[in-house]
């Protein structure tokens, strides 16, 4: 079956190529390539012009399109019955195109979920990748989500589910993944199938992606139970362990210390194993970022998931 891989961008610019150079590597070539542009005032186009030498590219462009009206656009106009998802800023494994859609020819699914990793270019991001994503081993296949930087399915199954939710501007491939997989079932997880992404270089970034994260949970009312369990641990149980360091002094630093371990633990984990060969200053330096890293990702959750809820009370 002809393979249509699909992506929606907006002012990525020379961030392309590295995903459009691996799309080129590709040990099964796709069939063609959609991608949508959602108004980008930069160089986006031109390049992707540009790779219309060298790819089955398809180039729709659409101003005022958010990330789930690009990929309908995208795919509406794919002639594959099988679609693969990424997105711009990231490399393919070269295997990618070929382990993803196997599953799906295969008539195992009619989805199939691929895997994602970091692809650090500084030290802070190889502590934000290790804090913030997990390994493969850490992962459930029978309850992945795949994120639609690397996920194929049928068109036909797009179709059925009723497509991306335009409604929803962040979290929206997670809706998404749960309208499949509540029509069709578990997917299989193929951990070969690889999209490599940098992570967030600063502070201030992760802070305004992990706000919109958060506030797209609000809208689609994911997560409850997780936001509710941070807001206690903030708003109650952290104030109680402050009040008991004030008071017992050695019973609340227990707590507290424990507590911190307990939360960056598997944090701790991965990023051991990702600075073999740092010398020990910056690998303490690094170690001591998890815990300020794990605060501003929760800070920045409690403030965008209660902004997204109440843009979903008053769309009521």
């Amino acid at each position: 079956m002809n393979v249509s891989v699909i992506s929606t961008v907006k002012n990525e610019g020379e961030a392309l190529r590295p995903l459009l150079d691996s799309l080129i590597q590709q040990t099964r070539p796709p069939d063609e390539v959609v991608i949508c542009d959602g108004g980008s005032t930069d160089n986006t186009v031109e390049i992707l012009t540009e790779y219309k030498r060298w790819l089955p590219l398809k180039i729709i462009v659409a101003p005022g399109t958010n990330i789930s009206q690009g990929r309908n656009r995208a795919i509406a106009v794919a002639a594959g019955p099988i679609i693969a998802a990424t997105d711009a800023g990231v490399a393919l494994s070269p295997t990618w195109v070929e382990d993803l859609v196997r599953p799906i020819e295969e008539n195992e699914s009619v989805v199939a979920s691929g895997w994602f990793e970091a692809d650090p270019y500084t030290d802070f991001e190889v502590v934000m990748g290790s804090t913030v994503l997990p390994d493969c081993s850490d992962v459930n296949p029978a309850s992945f989500l795949p994120s639609s930087r690397s996920v194929a399915f049928l068109k036909s199954a797009w179709e059925e589910v009723g497509g991306y939710p335009e409604w929803l501007d962040y979290s929206e491939d997670l809706v998404f993944d749960m309208a499949l997989r509540e029509r069709y079932g578990q997917f299989p997880f193929v951990d070969t199938a690889v999209a490599y992404f940098r992570p967030r270089g600063s502070l201030t970034s992760f802070f305004k992606q992990y706000y919109y994260y958060a506030r797209g949970d609000g809208k689609a009312n994911l997560w409850v139970r997780r936001h509710l369990i941070r807001y206690i641990t903030y708003l109650l149980a952290l104030p109680f362990i402050f009040r008991l360091i004030w008071r017992e002094k050695w019973q609340g630093w227990l707590l507290l210390v424990g507590g911190m371990a307990a939360y960056c633990w598997r944090p701790a984990q991965r990023l051991w194993n990702n600075t073999w060969g740092w010398r020990p200053p910056s690998r303490l330096r690094a170690f001591a970022l998890i815990p300020i890293i794990r605060f501003v990702g929760d800070v920045a959750k409690m403030l965008g998931y209660p902004v997204g809820l109440v843009w979903r009370l008053r769309q009521r």
